[in-house]
């Protein structure tokens, strides 16, 4: 009999939460299998989320269909033009005890949550979007001086739209690279489309059962740390994020005339994290240089910044990653 407390039985049950997640958000969202994979392989690894996709493809019904499944905390935070960081983060007030002493009393804002929805999060001044920054980083707030904890596990799940530039403010590249990873949504094929056609505009999330609780998830993020990795594979993943740095010796001719700006180390870093989940919910105790491939795009695209060179000519972040990929070769056992 397998003990429950034991390594072997830890990541059964992070594979069956997995499984479990990706089964209750395919019983309300239709289609959007990949979307929902890198969602789900992005909890059990705590890592933030970038949702990108027009209007109508489900990027907040499937964020409050997995807060359901988690039983977390959860906030909706809807971006707006005139959004304060106070909005987000909380703000003191005047109140007055029952003594009759006058004191700032500070009042939590929505971030203080497991799991937050940053609806539409470029629609919001970079002020405001600033406010973000050092939650995402260090699960901490500071108001006037005094620093918050936010609440374990914490997860920021951001929409944006990426077809309406008017209104809109880009996101930061400083923020950008908070985001584990960057989730783009497709249309739904025409069969899966009418499934959606017949469905009622006004439904309701069903009542879905929490698949672990939070206290779990934080567990399953140190599962996930803790995976070996081989030092061929570090290898190959440094190397795909440093050949996206024009100004590096890796670099070949096409990054340096279409790239302005490359990843950074932390990518390197979020590209081996990823990898391990996706082994471990594989079933394999360590991650191979296809594991850094599946998750490349994901993890990569909203890291590097084209120039007007590839604008001209069509070239997307994508494109870029899609030539590298063909390009870095496996580095040598070393």
């Amino acid at each position: 009999m397998q003990d429950s407390s034991s390594p072997e039985a830890a990541i059964a049950r992070l594979r069956a939460c997995y499984e479990a997640l990706r089964a209750n958000i395919s019983k309300v969202v239709v289609g959007q299998d990949e979307a929902v994979r890198l969602l789900a392989t992005a909890m059990v690894c705590g890592g933030h989320v970038l949702m990108v996709g027009v209007p109508g493809l489900a990027k907040t019904l499937m964020v409050k269909t997995l807060a359901k499944s988690l039983g977390w905390q959860f906030n909706r935070v809807q971006f707006t033009p005139d959004l304060m960081p106070s909005d987000i983060t909380g703000t003191e007030l005047l109140q007055t005890t029952p003594d009759g002493e006058r004191r700032l009393v500070f009042h939590q804002g929505p971030i203080f949550a497991n799991l937050v929805l940053a609806d539409e999060i470029n629609r919001t001044p970079p002020k405001t979007q600033a406010a973000l920054l050092e939650a995402m980083q260090e699960r901490m707030v500071t108001v006037s001086g005094q620093t918050y904890p936010l609440p374990a596990p914490f997860v920021v799940v951001a929409t944006q739209n990426p077809i309406e530039q008017e209104g809109t403010y880009p996101l930061p590249e400083a923020q950008l690279d908070r985001f584990l990873l960057s989730v783009h949504l497709d249309y739904p094929s025409r069969e899966q489309e009418i499934d959606i056609a017949a469905m009622p505009t006004r439904m309701k999330i069903p009542e879905l059962p929490a698949v672990a609780g939070a206290d779990d998830f934080l567990g399953f993020a140190d599962i996930v740390d803790q995976v070996p990795v081989a030092r061929p594979v570090l290898a190959y993943a440094v190397a795909l994020v440093t050949a996206t740095r024009p100004a590096d010796d890796s670099a070949d001719a096409f990054v340096r005339k279409y790239v302005h700006w490359g990843a950074g180390p932390r990518c390197s870093q979020f590209l081996i994290t990823a990898a391990r989940a996706v082994a471990l919910l594989d079933g394999r105790p360590s991650p191979e240089v296809r594991d850094v491939q599946d998750v490349a795009l994901a993890v990569m695209r909203h890291r590097i910044v084209p120039n007007y060179n590839a604008l001209g000519e069509g070239l997307e972040s994508k494109d870029i990653i899609a030539h590298l990929l063909k390009q870095v070769g496996q580095p040598a056992a070393v």
